[in-house]
């Protein structure tokens, strides 16, 4: 029986796949325009309304739910430390998340 020998197959150098990736990089580079996000107010009054939110009565909604979670988990006999954890880390992001959040995205910006 004789064996079969596929050719090898002969693949592009270096140069040439610096140069594939190099042609589109430089196209995007030149095509690309500045981005003044800061300058947008699009969404502010969205951002303003959801911030508020979730820093007044519905932060607290949503922490009483998860808390409220947490207990039927309890009470159902299966104890875990996320029951405890979960609501905990949610209070907390929600009271010092929010403004924490948009003071880096302000500054950022």
């Amino acid at each position: 029986m004789q064996s079969l020998t596929l050719p090898r197959r002969i693949g592009a150098n270096g140069l040439g796949k610096a140069i594939n990736l190099a042609i589109p990089v430089a196209l995007a580079a030149l095509a690309a325009s500045a981005a003044y996000a800061g300058a947008d107010t699009t969404f502010t009054p969205a951002l303003t309304k959801f911030t508020d939110f979730l820093e007044g009565s519905g932060g607290k909604i949503i922490t009483v739910l998860s808390l409220a979670g947490g207990l039927i988990g309890l009470a159902s006999g299966r104890f875990s430390l996320g029951q405890v954890a979960v609501p905990v880390g949610v209070g907390i992001g929600v009271g010092t998340g929010v403004p924490i959040v948009t003071s880096v995205v302000t500054a950022v910006i």
